[in-house]
């Protein structure tokens, strides 16, 4: 009776099936029960003047180990990301009511948004350059050339405010009538909730975005 033959291939199934952790990890326990029973029948039923080889009980007590091992570094696994996401929301607990810069859309209702730019070295002047959720460019207007922190008002070229929306900001670095480069602008927003979605930490600014916590670049106090 060759126990390796016998093992059943439900573990890769449901590896391929699910990226679920908990459903992969219950697949590799049940085939390490599976494997102990099959083994046990094995040494039970053997016959006794004809008894398996040594290499073949070695080789199958060898895939026994890593099956547990397998087990074993699941289960660890489960417990560090467990550990990780409590920490990092004990960290970020004192993210709350900061203010943090990070590229992402600007939720704009009439208020102005704090916008900060990187202008390519060799540019002359530079031009912020506002769009829909169309990716259609609604306003471009002179901005400042440097990396001050400056106030977007929200109007379009004519000086009107643009319709409540979602719009995304970028810059334009010109030099002379040339455009050197385009680059995403980063918005300054107060977080005001730090949250735990599919394993990664996500926080939400005041404006209603939310955005991955690894994507902030800054924080500082708000007001």
């Amino acid at each position: 009776m060759d126990i390796l033959s016998a093992l059943p291939s439900n573990a890769a199934a449901a590896a391929n099936a699910t990226s679920d952790t908990e459903d992969t990890a219950s697949a590799i326990t049940s085939d390490f029960d599976m494997f102990l029973q099959l083994l046990t029948t094995q040494m039970r039923n053997q016959d006794p003047l004809n008894p398996a080889d040594s290499t073949e009980y070695t080789a199958q007590l060898a895939t026994f180990s890593g099956v547990e091992q397998q087990v074993q570094t699941n289960d660890l696994l489960r417990e560090l990301q467990g550990a990780f996401t409590a920490m990092n929301m004990g960290q970020l607990s004192g993210w709350i009511g900061m203010e943090a810069r990070a590229e992402m859309p600007v939720n704009f209702s009439g208020q102005p948004t704090t916008v900060q730019i990187s202008p390519s070295p060799l540019a002359d002047r530079a031009e912020l350059i506002v769009r829909d959720q169309n990716g259609n460019v609604v306003a471009n207007t002179p901005a400042v050339l440097g990396d001050e922190p400056f106030e977007w008002t929200g109007l379009d070229n004519s000086g009107q405010p643009l319709p409540p929306g979602t719009y995304t900001l970028s810059a334009q670095s010109w030099r002379d009538q040339e455009v050197l480069e385009e680059t995403n602008a980063y918005i300054f927003n107060e977080i005001i909730e730090a949250q735990t979605l599919n394993g990664e930490v996500w926080v939400t600014m005041q404006n209603g975005v939310s955005i991955p916590s690894e994507a902030v670049q800054g924080l500082r106090r708000s007001g």
